[in-house]
């Protein structure tokens, strides 16, 4: 058979990444108070937040753009865009009252010297009414804006706003300094700057949490304009996701443990913590859950009785299976609503993967909460009940593939995000049905969708020979997402690019990917790997893995693509590799254990020798909990445990490789540090075998800056045709 036809000019392909790196992403949405016209008639507005990559300012901006919904608080009647989208400038977080008459906004600005300034805003429906310069009052350092810390919380009264900060440190100066303070016998000496701590170093919580160390849990006053950082807060834990008690007398908190020191916490829902609650009144702090486990992401129901929160067991796998447990503020009981589920029985739920509910979850009468979890290669709503336990898929009727997310829910009008391989992301709304009716829901689109019809997608299911089942979780599936040109003649064969997610403990969904839709526009088939060790195939298919790293996910991306190669028409000769983190680490190992495969291989901050990185990442429990190990603050492995991690790693097959290699490290990677490339790129040269590296300043692991991730791209496309050719 003919090869396929593949784009591959460099101009072509520049011009095709500019065309879909312009489709945005729903970030945020808030749903306005429901207003009733002189007609009877009922709308609500919704307000939608998108960020978009600028390729010509090298910047992601932030845009809005406002619905409007009418309705009969049962089915959509009309709905549609009110105006076009205008940007937003400087604002890091925003929050609308629980009326919706006021809004709060977190906002920055540079000077003509690079220093940042820090404002918080009230805005009323017409004007701005509050702007307080946080950074001049000297209060305390940054406001958090990130999902792992940072909140923007109104009291229930409005009188109030909850946010959290960096806490203030003391001024500092040389031994050899001489300030006006020194010579004033009167000044308050809590002032004065600390001599011989200028370089103390201050921990911070890691990847993607760079200079933040010890948040503080901050009150606005917004009639006075004071504010205040509330005491009481223990002093081993480090505060977040804050919001204010049912009575306003106090405020519910999560408190994440620092102590002995900090890990990285980001993307990794196994730290410890509790749920607290700190009353203002007294200033008494109390625990309101276990502090054995991890918990996160509490929400308060409407009728300001329940919260719900996530709990899943401390170190362990990163991401696990996690359980919703439900706190009643009145008496004090805590349940488990929804349990670790081991594996599915009848396919519809393999348990909740997500490590953040949405803001708004719960239904109007304080009954059901709407969860997006990830059911194999889907994301997926479900509703529970939180008084039975019950969970039910909020099937459509349309019956789109494709993943969901909930972004908001009031008065069960429900806005989602949908996307899918072959369509950009867009937002949509319906109304959650009654108990029992679940499946009679129907979706109305905001927008028209953007599908892009060049490209067909499906998913794979692969199971492992019988010699690569692991004898502790027998009988686990896994899946693959497949993507391919839908032009392709039928006689050609279409070069394949295979993915391998990080993690391990993560997943693809079926969602839009900038990177898997340009390569398929371009006529590259791509198929992105959920081997065992995924999310959404149970606790089991999560604990499977750790100690086989290396051996059995490396198999099972193998046996998925020999799968794929028997039932399409994908050319043999012309597979090759993309990953990054843990998926470069199975690339490497891949090139490694079969040499002779992969034309090509691309990989961005791959983890290359487990036994040195145990000591220089900020996850080092990883480097334990794959290898097979038990991870302790105290304990530290011995010389075989080294050997282990060592014999686990791909630098140990560098020796076979033939694959070249492009190599692409952040410069400011905590989580994968990038001598752990710089290893095996020198490694790779030494035995002869063709290596590039990028190396982006100012970039941490992800890669995600827009000059970083789109001069990656045209990189790996030039790398795979280069090397197909040859």
């Amino acid at each position: 058979m003919a090869a396929a036809q593949l784009i591959s000019n460099p101009k072509d392909i520049a011009s095709l990444y500019r065309d879909l790196s312009q489709y945005p992403s729903l970030s945020n949405v808030s749903i306005g108070p429901e207003v009733t016209t002189q007609y009877g008639g009922k709308y609500s507005n919704i307000y939608t937040e998108w960020s978009q990559r600028d390729l010509d300012r090298n910047e992601q901006i932030k845009f809005c753009r406002q619905y409007i919904v009418f309705h009969d608080n049962n089915t959509v009647v009309y709905s549609g865009a009110c105006g076009n989208g205008s940007e937003i400038k400087g604002e890091l977080i925003s929050s609308e009252s629980p009326s919706g008459a006021l809004k709060a906004v977190l906002r920055e600005s540079k000077n003509k010297t690079g220093e940042v300034t820090q404002f918080l805003e009230v805005w009323d429906r017409h004007r701005k009414v509050k702007s307080i310069n946080l950074t001049a009052l000297e209060k305390h350092g940054k406001v958090y804006e990130d999902e792992q810390f940072g909140c923007l919380s109104w009291s229930h009264s409005e009188s109030h706003l909850l946010y959290i900060a960096e806490k203030k440190r003391p001024k500092t100066k040389s031994f050899f300094e001489v300030s006006a303070g020194d010579l004033t016998a009167t000044e308050d000496e809590a002032s004065k700057p600390v001599q011989g701590d200028q370089f103390v170093l201050h921990e911070d919580w890691g990847e993607g949490l760079v200079k933040k160390s010890v948040p503080a849990l901050c009150v606005l006053d917004i009639e006075s304009g004071n504010i205040s950082v509330l005491e009481g807060i223990p002093e081993h834990v480090s505060p977040g996701q804050a919001f204010w008690s049912p009575d306003d007398t106090g405020v519910v908190f999560v408190g994440w443990w620092h102590s002995p020191f900090r890990v990285g916490l980001k993307y990794c829902a196994n730290r410890r913590s509790a749920l607290f609650f700190v009353d203002l009144t007294g200033g008494k702090c109390e625990p309101l859950s276990t502090d054995s486990c991890s918990v996160f992401s509490p929400r308060l129901s409407p009728d300001k009785c329940r919260i719900v929160y996530l709990k899943c067991e401390m170190f362990g796998p990163h991401q696990q299976c996690c359980q919703l447990l439900m706190y009643d503020w009145y008496t004090k009981v805590t349940s488990t609503v929804v349990h670790t589920v081991a594996r599915s029985l009848d396919g519809q739920f393999e348990g909740i993967y997500t490590s953040l509910l949405a803001l708004f979850c719960w239904s109007a009468d304080s009954q059901r909460v709407i969860v997006d979890t990830t059911l194999r290669s889907q994301q997926i709503l479900i509703a529970v009940d939180t008084m039975t336990g019950k969970v039910t898929p909020l099937q459509c009727k349309e019956a789109s593939q494709g993943s969901w997310k909930l972004m908001a829910i009031d008065r069960d009008l429900m806005v989602v995000r949908y996307s899918s391989p072959s369509c950009p992301p867009t937002v949509k709304v319906g109304f959650l049905p009654p108990s029992n009716s679940e499946e009679e829901i129907t979706w109305v689109s905001l927008e028209e969708e953007n599908s892009i019809v060049e490209i067909d997608w499906s998913y794979r299911t692969h199971k492992p020979p019988p010699e690569e089942e692991n004898p502790q979780y027998p009988d686990l599936q896994f899946e693959s997402i497949l993507l391919k040109p839908r032009n392709t003649p039928k006689e050609g064969r279409i070069p394949l690019v295979v993915y391998p997610h990080g993690g391990p403990h993560s997943s693809f969904v079926s969602e839009w990917m900038l990177f898997p839709a340009v390569l398929c526009k371009m006529g590259f088939a791509v198929q992105l790997v959920n081997y065992r060790g995924s999310l959404g195939f149970g606790q089991d298919g999560i604990l499977c893995l750790p100690g086989k790293v290396g051996d059995q996910d490396v198999k099972d991306v193998q046996t998925a693509v020999l799968q794929l190669l028997q039932a399409e028409a994908i050319d043999p000769h012309q597979v090759v590799l993309c990953g990054g983190s843990h998926g470069g680490f199975l690339s490497c190992h891949l090139i490694g254990q079969y040499p002779d495969f992969y034309k090509a291989c691309i990989v961005r901050n791959p983890v290359i020798n487990i036994a040195a990185m145990s000591g220089s990442s900020d996850i080092p429990d990883w480097c334990h909990v794959e290898t097979g190990l038990t991870y302790s603050y105290q304990t530290l492995p011995v010389p075989a445990q080294y050997e282990d991690m060592l014999n686990k790693s791909p630098i140990i097959y560098v020796s076979k490789v033939k694959t070249p290699v492009l190599l692409m490290l952040g410069e400011e990677d905590r989580r994968v540090p990038n001598t752990q490339g710089l290893e095996y790129y020198k490694a790779l040269r030494a035995h002869g075998v063709p290596a590039r590296l990028l190396w982006y300043p100012g970039n941490n692991h992800a890669l995600s800056k827009v000059d970083a991730e789109s001069d990656g791209f045209m990189n790996i496309a030039l790398w795979i045709l280069k090397h197909l050719r040859q």
